[in-house]
């Protein structure tokens, strides 16, 4: 079993960047896909962006392409989310995930794929 712990949200204004961090501790880190959903008020639990296992392969939301760039570090059993440009639209409470039997280049968009759940973090967005 995976225990996920993010680290890096925060109150910034539109524009701004930030990066969330996020620690893998136990299991099996290597052949897991990775990814962040993010959950705003009043709002479904959304994909942002997932990296696979096999060459770091990524994949990315519409509303967030061109702007959030993914990365894991597998030595390190981390996996980041660099934020740029960032819009009102984009607070919400970001989790860091992962899906154990995911294929080797392939990351779902869907929620229930994913065994291992953080707490998350909160990203807030002023205008």
């Amino acid at each position: 079993q995976v225990q996920l712990g993010e680290s890096g949200g925060g109150l910034v204004q539109a524009g701004a960047s930030l990066r969330l961090s996020c620690a893998a501790s136990g299991g099996t880190f290597i052949r897991t896909a990775m990814g962040w959903f993010r959950q705003a008020p009043g709002k479904e639990r959304e994909f942002v962006a997932g990296v696979a296992w096999g060459e770091d392969t990524t994949f990315y939301a519409d509303a967030v392409k061109g702007r959030f760039t993914i990365s894991r570090d597998n030595a390190m059993k981390t996996v980041a989310l660099q934020m740029d440009g960032l819009k009102p639209e984009d607070t919400a409470v970001y989790y860091c995930v992962g899906d154990p039997g995911a294929p080797r280049y392939y990351v779902s968009r869907r929620r229930e794929e994913y065994d291992y759940w953080g707490q998350g973090t909160q990203v807030t967005v002023s205008s």
